[in-house]
């Protein structure tokens, strides 16, 4: 890894916010903010107790090198009913803190909103009233009246997506609303509110001004392995959509001045036009100074006709929110450093003008005090590649300016409270007492070389998992080897504890290190009837992704017990890096014993028993609801399912997926079980059909595979029914024969391609020792003649 360099007069620094750090909730005049109201009295009090801490706070910073320090000023701190009086000692507090922090070397960035708007004007219409973004103006004005000498970059507003849609259409933030009306209309109100403080920071005189939007590259699941992958044609809308949504829904007013062509009618269709004046889009596209960008994961989706609508995203009807096969941070956010890239490549090519800075990157992961500090290495590892992607990105001509790392501190987050933990310090919330981890001290070293070192941190011990979990060493150790002798309720701790902490198999880690063959196993169990696909899949990408990797790969047959002692040998012997295996479908083994040699491995397919060996697989529940829900809302209400074997873990989830779709509509399952072939799917369905001449059992039919619903169209056939008049049929998977049946059979596909390209980069992943999760790609109802 070289050392990468950043520019000279790069902004190194932090970002935090009022609410989550400050505390003293009812101190020296503050009145209650929304946040107060929604999560309860004292839910932000005492915090960090920044208010009373910030001195020490600002010597830590000191120590640590930061350049900047962006803040938040709390509306109710200081205009406690919202506008009129102004509270002095509100204003005093941040007087202190902007001194301390020249005094000190810092520059401060002042943020006028992050969320905390006076209960007192949300009693009066909150960002639904137009009102509230003149008041907004008018406080603007009073904080630089008093800081504006000292202060000499101002934002307005942080992620007034977050605020509109999470707090008015989803509920999950404050105010808790949930009204598609209100979001949009806040959301616009908030633009608004932007324009106006603008023009009076301007008329005052500040030197730079800006905003803060929390952005996310939105890609097909396909452009999450490749980039350079297109968007498919039946995805293109669904993208735009969401971008329009998410992104341009606040760039284009800012830096444009108008709204996306394409978003308009959502917002007619859920708010009227109303809320929008003359002269609106003028005031808000005012020429900017800086923007900042808070990235921390991109947003997959894809067209998918049965899809509602996510709360979050009014009007995102027939789209499907995707799971992004990576590493992803406790909180379940998907790692992606090539997500800033992409979005940084955007921004300066639409908009080339605009200066840029990082104002928010970061990640939150579960931290262990031990008694030689907090060996944070997932966090080091995250922002190190974020900025050698950042460090890509002004290669390649975009202006940014600096990097505000989120967070200083351990705070409050949110509506999660106090166990996310973002900080590169660490908080003891009931002594106050502040904690350097480790990523503090690497960053105070980023910061003093202006730029990234060639060293790797060291990653968890054995040890460390142990005192996680609250077991002894040799407990770990049995669980991470595969050994059945641990109770499910101790396994499940340590594998939590292996999953919270990224750990990694010492003698996995010592052959990472110590002994490359560049070689890969590829381990094929002979499939059972259906499988020949996804196996042909596997071979012909993981061979190529892992062939394109340098990685020489080892073809190796699993189907008798003498092959699997020898694969067994092939492996303990250190003759492959890692193994990618395709296993039987029945009872496994060898999974477990593969698992105990030390070396990196990756499954496909969700295993019956849990396990430390991460695997890909599909979200066969979800396919099975897409399916049941599309029979249900075209009126299908006798619905049979057919399913087998029941010993397949994914003829399980498809089944489990089907029955809690009925039952959302209160309806009662009719099941008839099944094996592999056509000629058993037949043979249920003729069950299912039993019924008299006028009237069967069933109108419609989900089976779990494609093999299977075939079978209950020629059942259905000979019944002298028809399909899709009579009965409604959806299979699953997606075979090729599934589009040459008559008529053409509607089914769930599961991509194949995707599935193997996942497993390839997941070894990928553990071979360079990160942290690895299992993957879980989405399917797609495929709607045909038959349903």
């Amino acid at each position: 890894m070289r050392t990468a360099l950043f520019p000279e007069g790069f902004v190194w620094g932090v970002s935090t916010s009022a609410f989550q750090i400050e505390g003293a909730t009812d101190r020296d005049g503050r009145g209650p903010s929304i946040w107060d109201a929604f999560a309860g009295g004292g839910y932000g009090d005492p915090a960090c107790d920044h208010y009373g801490r910030h001195p020490e706070d600002v010597r830590l910073m000191q120590d640590l090198g930061l350049a900047a320090y962006r803040f938040s000023v709390s509306w109710p701190r200081v205009l406690p009913g919202g506008h009129g009086h102004v509270n002095g000692p509100g204003l005093d507090f941040y007087d202190r803190l902007v001194d301390e922090l020249l005094q000190a070397g810092i520059a401060p960035y002042a943020t006028l909103y992050h969320w905390d708007l006076p209960q007192a004007l949300q009693d009066a219409g909150g960002w639904a009233a137009r009102d509230t973004a003149h008041r907004f103006a008018d406080y603007a004005q009073v904080v630089y009246d008093r800081l504006g000498d000292r202060v000499d970059t101002w934002f307005t507003f942080n992620e007034p997506w977050v605020a509109a849609f999470l707090g008015h259409a989803s509920g999950v933030h404050a105010p808790g609303l949930r009204s598609a009306a209100d979001a949009f209309v806040s959301a616009h109100h908030m633009l608004l509110a932007h324009g106006l403080s603008l023009e009076a920071l301007r008329a005052r005189g500040a030197a730079k001004a800006g905003v803060v939007l929390n952005l996310s590259p939105v890609l097909t699941p396909a452009q999450l392995g490749d980039m350079s992958t297109g968007i498919p044609e039946e995805d293109a809308e669904a993208v735009a959509r969401i971008d329009a949504l998410h992104n341009r829904q606040f760039l284009e007013p800012v830096l444009r001045g108008r709204y996306p062509a394409e978003l308009l009618p959502l917002i007619e269709k859920a708010a009227g036009l109303g809320h929008i004046h003359d002269g609106d889009l003028d005031l808000i596209g005012r020429p900017i100074d800086l923007l900042g960008v808070n990235y921390y994961t991109p947003i997959a989706v894809q067209a998918q006709p049965s899809a509602p609508a996510d709360p979050a995203f009014p009007g995102s009807e027939g789209v499907l929110f995707c799971s992004v096969p990576t590493a992803v941070t406790a909180m379940g956010w998907p790692i992606m450093p090539s997500g800033l890239s992409l979005l940084l490549r955007r921004l300066s090519e639409e908009y080339p003008e605009t200066e840029l800075m990082i104002t928010e990157n970061g990640a939150d992961f579960e931290d262990v005090v031990t008694a030689d500090g907090i060996h944070d290495v997932d966090r080091i590892s995250f922002v190190e590649e974020h900025l050698r992607a950042l460090r890509t990105s002004i290669d390649e001509g975009a202006r940014v300016r600096g990097y505000l790392l989120w967070s200083l501190l351990d705070c409050v987050e949110w509506a999660d409270g106090y166990r996310r933990k973002f900080g590169i310090v660490h908080v003891d919330f009931t002594t106050q007492r502040r904690l350097l981890k480790d990523s503090a001290l690497w960053y105070r070293d980023v910061i003093a070389r202006n730029g990234l070192g060639a060293e790797r941190p060291k990653r968890p011990t054995l040890e460390t998992v142990a005192a996680r979990a609250g077991v002894s060493r040799a407990t770990v150790s049995r669980v991470v080897n595969g050994e059945a002798r641990v109770s499910p309720d101790v396994r499940a701790a340590v594998l939590r504890a292996v999953q919270e902490l990224g750990y990694v198999p010492n003698a996995a880690a010592r052959s990472l290190v110590t002994r490359r063959t560049d070689s890969v196993a590829l381990v094929l169990s002979v499939p059972r009837h259906g499988g020949e696909a996804l196996t042909s899949a596997v071979v012909q990408y993981v061979t190529s992704v892992l062939e394109g990797a340098g990685k020489q790969i080892t073809l190796m047959l699993a189907d008798t017990a003498e092959s699997h002692r020898r694969i067994i040998r092939h492996v303990e012997a250190r003759q492959v890096d890692g193994v990618v295996l395709v296993p039987p479908d029945g009872p496994d083994t060898l999974t477990e014993r593969l698992a105990r040699t030390g070396v990196p491995v990756v499954l496909l397919g969700k295993p019956a028993i849990a396990s430390l060996v991460p695997h890909v697989d599909v979200d066969n529940a979800g396919g099975a609801r897409a399916a049941t829900r599309h029979l249900l809302d075209r009126g299908r209400r006798r619905i049979g399912v057919i399913c087998g074997p029941m010993d397949l873990v994914a003829v399980q989830d498809r089944l489990a997926g089907h029955l809690a779709t009925l039952h959302e509509d209160g309806l009662r399952p009719v099941i008839a079980l099944a094996g592999l072939d056509s000629g058993s799917g037949a043979a249920a369905a003729r069950e299912l059909l039993s019924g008299d001449q006028t009237r069967p059992l069933v109108d419609a039919v989900f089976a779990t595979s494609d093999e299977l619903a075939i079978g209950v169209m020629e059942a259905a056939r000979e019944k002298g029914l028809r399909v899709p008049e009579d009965l409604a049929v959806v299979g699953f998977g997606d075979i090729h024969a599934a589009s040459c049946t008559t008529p053409a059979l509607t089914t769930v596909r599961v991509p194949a391609a995707d599935q193997a390209l996942a497993l390839a980069r997941l070894l990928l992943s553990r071979l360079d020792g990160r942290h690895t999760s299992s993957v879980v790609l989405p399917t797609r109802l495929v709607v045909r003649a038959t349903a």
